[in-house]
């Protein structure tokens, strides 16, 4: 009998893990410290094991046009997903909102921001980080904010472009750049920013930034990424990608 027992729970433990999938995810850059920290909770309560690529969500779209291998597209925006949904490159009626981001004005200097972002009309800067516009949705919103400042002419020439939001972070971070606008993600911590010193942009000031994810064409049986979708929607996971400064639905 226990012998019996024993191999019904090892055939039952097989197969557990030949349902196993692995799901392969583009995840826009501002996004990639909240999925980390959520990757461990999905791949412990699904079994299934998750892959992620971190990049600009213009980079991704191409990439995924060309034949890229990802199963789940989280973007940076909404009009991304809803474009490959429309070209037949995502499963029509996967895509949803997963959170809505908020762009900051940040510098890892602790002086150097003020509450109300005055440091862009003063000027005591050499040179200004930014996601590049066409490539990534928190680059274009850095603009949107600055043309309605109306400080884009005259801040353009201090422009130092990254490719993604982690790039533009990265030059601000290691001080080549004495500020740039950031995801508020990569700064924000219990509650506050956390380090340096930043201006949260007002809402009003540029497009929302409303973050979808989506099945890609290729995932449409798999499993795995569906699960992944369905565990973006949970109550538990919500909470967690506010943690992090954004809104979500």
């Amino acid at each position: 009998m226990f012998a019996r027992v024993s191999f019904c729970l090892i055939v039952l433990a097989l197969g557990s893990v030949a349902q196993a999938e692995e799901v392969r995810v583009a995840v826009a850059a501002n996004f990639a410290l909240p999925l980390k920290v959520l990757a461990a909770d999905f791949e412990r309560d699904s079994g299934h094991k998750m892959l992620v690529s971190v990049g600009s969500t213009g980079k991704f779209y191409a990439q995924i046009k060309g034949g890229a291998p990802f199963d789940v597209f989280l973007a940076a925006d909404d009009e991304t997903p809803a474009r490959l949904e429309k070209e037949g490159d995502a499963v029509a009626g996967s895509r949803f909102t997963y959170a809505t981001g908020k762009l900051v004005l940040w510098s890892a200097n602790a002086n150097l921001v003020d509450g109300q972002g005055r440091v862009l009309v003063t000027g005591n800067f050499k040179h200004l980080a930014l996601a590049s516009p066409s490539l990534a949705p928190y680059g274009a919103a850095a603009v949107q904010t600055l043309s309605r400042l109306g400080l884009l002419t005259t801040l353009t020439p201090r422009f130092v472009q990254g490719e993604s939001i982690g790039q533009a972070y990265n030059f601000v971070a290691t001080g080549n750049a004495e500020l740039g606008f950031v995801a508020l993600s990569q700064v924000y911590e219990n509650g506050k920013i956390s380090k340096g010193s930043g201006w949260i942009v007002p809402a009003h000031l540029h497009n929302p930034l409303r973050q979808d994810a989506v099945l890609l064409a290729r995932a449409s049986h798999n499993p795995g990424a569906s699960a992944l979708l369905a565990f973006l929607k949970t109550d538990k996971t919500r909470s967690v990608i506010r943690s992090f400064g954004y809104d979500t639905e």
